[in-house]
């Protein structure tokens, strides 16, 4: 029975031609002996899957294989030809598993978390960030050497910065690149190295950065700063460093989203009779609000436009007021004298001990 090379690469028959390599690169990493040496049937998973990429991977193989004609494929597996075109195809000159280059190496991201006023969150703001990373070495300016007559070529790798190498796999003799060990992949060596820097191109330090803080940001907002991560040297390309915001809890408000809640109590009089109160606003300054009569707790009263904009996009959100009714805890003879009148008047309240 044919082998069914789309179940192979679990690919459908219609898969396209970007599907089957994306399936295949992933099956040959996971299959691939040299990272599964103990398991003694990776070999064949991984030639089996190596067959099948060739037959669909070629449009007149695959028409063929789909009429049901025979393939010859003989030739895959001989020498160092025809398989090592197809890893290269797939995974380019560094092989399946990478390989060096004299390419500019990156690097590494840093992440720094700053803490934030709540007023700094919804209005914008620029602030300071310091951390500690590696920056480019400012005697040598990244280079690593004292003097740029000490940087010269790799005799090893010719400038290359990959040396090949001839390997014995299951399927024969195959050819990999990896890093040259002189040079460490930079296609240079340095006779005379900077001594600040010891040759590196960089120096570990405090950095500081303002960053500009942009309105309607919240708790766990990241900001991304290019190029301003941690440095490699010689001609590396600098990471980028991601600020992540941290805002204060503010005493006056609650926020949800881009709406701010302040809570407010009011006494058993002002919610029956009505009042006028002071609202605080994260803009600065009060706002007067009315509260009418017979105000029930837990009432809201919503002060449009005056929450946290929106990030990215006009707009605020609103200000949204809590009314919490406020009971007496204690009350005079006079009072209770009073409040008993009341009672009697709306027929409600009455004592217990009333009858």
């Amino acid at each position: 029975m044919a082998k069914d090379y789309y179940q192979i690469l679990g690919v459908a028959p219609d898969a396209q031609s970007a599907e089957i390599k994306s399936a295949f690169r992933r099956i040959a990493r996971e299959s691939h002996p040299d990272a599964n040496p103990d398991d003694p049937g990776a070999a064949a998973r991984f030639r089996e899957a190596a067959e099948a990429y060739e037959v669909l991977s070629h449009p007149e193989k695959r028409a063929k294989y789909d009429r049901g004609d025979s393939i010859d494929l003989s030739d895959l597996f001989q020498g160092m030809g025809g398989f090592e075109d197809i890893l290269r195809s797939v995974f380019g000159e560094g092989g399946l598993f990478g390989g060096g280059g004299a390419r500019p190496s990156r690097g590494r991201d840093v992440l720094v978390r700053t803490g934030i006023t709540l007023e700094q969150a919804a209005f914008g703001c620029d602030v300071d960030v310091e951390y500690t990373s590696r920056a480019e070495c400012t005697v040598c300016s990244g280079s690593g050497a004292k003097h740029q007559r000490s940087i010269r070529t790799c005799q090893t790798c010719g400038g290359a910065g990959a040396v090949r190498m001839a390997r014995r796999s299951f399927i024969g003799t195959m050819m990999s690149v990896t890093d040259c060990p002189d040079c460490r992949g930079q296609g240079t060596v340095i006779s005379d190295p900077c001594d600040s820097c010891a040759g590196l191109g960089v120096v570990t330090g405090q950095r500081t950065v303002t960053v500009e803080i942009p309105p309607g940001v919240s708790t766990g907002t990241r900001l991304r700063l290019n190029g301003r991560g941690e440095a490699v040297g010689r001609g590396g390309k600098p990471g980028d460093l991601h600020v992540e915001l941290v805002v204060a809890d503010d005493p006056r408000f609650e926020r949800r989203d881009i709406d701010l809640i302040h809570r407010v109590q009011i006494d058993i009089v002002g919610a029956s009779l009505g009042t006028r109160i002071k609202v605080p606003l994260l803009d600065g300054g009060a706002t007067d609000l009315e509260i009418p009569p017979g105000t029930q707790p837990g009432s809201t009263f919503t002060i449009e436009g005056y929450g946290i904009p929106r990030l990215g996009h006009r707009g605020r959100g609103d200000l949204i007021v809590v009314a919490s009714v406020q009971v007496p805890s204690s009350l005079s003879e006079e009072e209770s004298g009073l409040l008993r009148e009341f009672g009697r008047l709306r027929d409600e309240g009455r004592p217990p001990d009333s009858g």
